[in-house]
């Protein structure tokens, strides 16, 4: 009796991670239904910022080319690219804006990361969850590069490298 129950419970177990697997890969595939595609404006939002006093809106920083990076303190790979973000932003300096989005943290943590990092690049702060869906945000970090209309002309999901921030710039100042 005690091994068929057993059995039982690990027949359940497999059909239980089965079934989130089917429903993450239907997700994947079904793609989100965000207002943030490649080719279309960058949704805007109007957030305070954590670098300063006072608010910012995306829609202002039009004209410029955007490197906009979605973090927040506790995220592991967040950590590794702080420095290349910080790299490129005074490398890009004048000529390209880097704007962190601290998502879902508390904002004394936020600033202690900037600390950390020298983080010197504007930095608003979603602790509303404000932004996530409306660019479909499936984890942090991520990173979108606007063009100088505001346009998204590519997104990397995950930890960006100084490559691939210089691949990003270069095809947004291309645009």
């Amino acid at each position: 009796m005690a091994a068929r129950l057993k059995l039982g419970a690990q027949a359940l177990a497999v059909a239980l991670v089965a079934g989130l697997l089917a429903l993450l890969i239907w997700k994947v595939a079904q793609g989100s239904h965000n207002e943030a595609k490649i080719g279309k404006p960058a949704p805007d939002f109007t957030l305070g910022r954590l670098d300063r006093p006072g608010s910012l809106q995306l829609s202002s920083l039009r004209g410029k080319v955007v490197v906009l990076n979605f973090w927040a303190s506790w995220c592991q790979p967040c950590k590794l690219e702080a420095p290349d973000l910080a790299a490129s932003a005074k490398k890009w300096s004048g000529r390209v804006v880097v704007l962190g989005v601290d998502v879902n943290d508390p904002s004394g943590d936020a600033r202690g990361f900037m600390r950390k990092y020298g983080i010197t690049y504007p930095v608003v702060h979603d602790n509303k969850n404000v932004t996530s869906p409306k660019y479909g945000l499936t984890g942090l970090p991520e990173t979108f590069f606007l063009d100088r209309r505001g346009r998204i002309v590519s997104h990397v999901i995950s930890g960006i490298k100084a490559a691939d921030l210089q691949r990003g710039v270069e095809e947004a100042l291309r645009a």
